[in-house]
């Protein structure tokens, strides 16, 4: 499953604010030492309890060195590469079953559509249960999904649903293994760079898991790919399992403290009325959103610019090659420091290169421009920090759960809003709007981030924001 396992602390939990019609205000966390000229990462909180010494490896290394992690890492990317071939095979699939190429384009955005949905009504699953439980089951219910797909008398209709209900699994599945590495890792530079090491998996995944998807369908039949996903989903949830230590839940309401929806949507209520961790969100969410349009008009580009279907193949993995180089080069040679200086500067500048499509540029600099976009993904690793920093402990898990339903979300929506554009406009002025307007709305959020940074807002105004949103509804 995701695009990005383990467990809640040992450590008691402090209870969330309880259930009411009208959110409480997120618990106040201590100013910083040192706010400086903007926002700045905090020390590095300590490490978990498998974290190695400070004498042990540093970097990536270091994040490796942790048992834990290591069975977290195993898992991320055995479910991962079976859902890329899924979503292939199951493509592959309806379009046998259906001949209907709008049935076929249909699979692949069920597995997109379903994230919100999933993400809002069900986060409180996150805290409310112990992680590593969550993630087991996770697992094990995707793994029956798809083995009911299996089943030749399955109808499309069913195919569909069920890839809906997986989908929606999905964000849950991230959300807690997200908070859940701030248990393994500890919330300082380990944690960072776990998450980097997830985000590159995921890339890559795209770049390796379809082409390994290919392979398959040429010696196996559709449904004989999608069992290698069964598999997969199997072997993640015994690794998590048994790879992972069992840790309480993260919430103490677990046991009779409102229903899961009234949780689920108080708590997105309580995390989203946060002026700080609503900016902080939001620049998550933004510029992937512009992002997308060369990628969802990979193939009409192409086409306007008579290049190959190999060519086709280069424009879709340009920007991920350059994301994981960004991510690989940030995460390995930069110090936390420079993380977070470089976050908002970078962020504000990371579309700019899809400004080249204004002038219809060939495939050498178009392949430039889309890997220097990609490259533009690397703030996220800084943002990282700030985040986990500014969400309470207790609201991690559904924190992190709407922070990955909204990022699937409106990515989803950034493809679907450039493909209705290019209906009226030339491809190219398609993605080079994308790229002035997605510029400006991110400076316009960058500004936002700024005031909101610790030392610069008082917990008042945070407080302000959460009884707007609250009077607002």
């Amino acid at each position: 499953m995701e695009t990005d396992n383990p467990a809640p602390a040992d450590t008691p939990r402090t209870p969330p604010a309880p259930a009411a019609p009208v959110p409480a205000p997120l618990p106040e966390r201590a100013a910083p030492r040192d706010p400086g000229s903007g926002p700045t990462l905090r020390e590095p909180a300590a490490p978990g309890p498998d974290a190695p010494p400070p004498t042990g490896p540093r970097g990536y290394g270091a994040v490796f060195a942790v048992p834990e992690f290591r069975a977290v890492f195993a898992a991320h990317l055995l479910s991962l590469l079976g859902v890329v071939v899924s979503e292939l095979a199951l493509t592959v699939l309806v379009y046998d079953l259906t001949g209907s190429p709008l049935l076929s384009a249909l699979t692949f955005a069920l597995g997109l559509l379903p994230y919100m949905i999933g993400g809002t009504l069900f986060a409180g699953v996150a805290d409310r249960y112990p992680a590593r439980r969550v993630l087991v089951v996770c697992d094990l219910l995707c793994a029956a999904c798809v083995a009911v797909m299996l089943v030749p008398a399955t109808p499309v209709a069913g195919l569909l649903a069920l890839r809906c209900l997986v989908a929606a699994i999905a964000p849950v599945f991230t959300g807690t293994r997200m908070a859940a590495l701030t248990d393994i890792l500890g919330e300082g530079d380990l944690y960072v760079l776990g998450r980097s090491l997830l985000r590159i998996v995921s890339q890559s995944a795209m770049l390796i898991g379809f082409g390994a998807g290919g392979v398959l369908l040429t010696v196996l039949s559709p449904r004989g790919a999608i069992t290698v996903t069964v598999v997969t989903f199997l072997c993640s949830a015994a690794l998590l399992r048994f790879g992972t230590r069992d840790r309480p839940a993260r919430s103490a309401t677990g046991d009779g403290g409102g229903t899961l929806l009234k949780e689920s949507l108080f708590g997105a209520r309580l995390v989203l009325g946060d002026r700080r961790v609503r900016a902080l969100m939001l620049l998550f969410w933004l510029p992937p959103m512009f992002v997308v349009a060369p990628e969802a008009l990979a193939a009409p580009y192409a086409d306007a610019i008579g290049a190959s279907p190999a060519a086709l193949g280069l424009l879709l993995c340009a920007m991920a090659v350059g994301h994981i180089g960004a991510e690989l080069f940030v995460g390995s040679a930069l110090s936390p420091r420079n993380r977070s200086r470089i976050v908002l500067p970078v962020a504000a500048v990371g579309l700019l290169p899809l400004l080249v499509y204004v002038v219809r540029p060939g495939l050498p600099l178009a392949l430039a421009a889309l890997a220097l976009a990609g490259a533009g993904a690397a703030y996220v690793i800084g943002l990282d920090q700030w985040f986990v920093d500014a969400v309470p402990q207790e609201l991690r898990g559904r924190a992190m759960t709407l922070l990955t339903a909204g990022l699937m979300t409106v990515q989803g929506l950034g493809m679907a809003l450039a493909g209705l554009a290019a209906e009226f406009f030339p491809v190219h002025q398609v993605v080079a709007g994308s790229g002035i307007i997605g510029t400006v709305c991110t400076l316009l959020l960058v500004a936002e981030v700024r005031r909101t940074a610790p030392g610069r807002m008082s917990d008042t105004e945070g407080r302000d924001g959460a009884d707007r949103h609250v009077t607002s509804r």
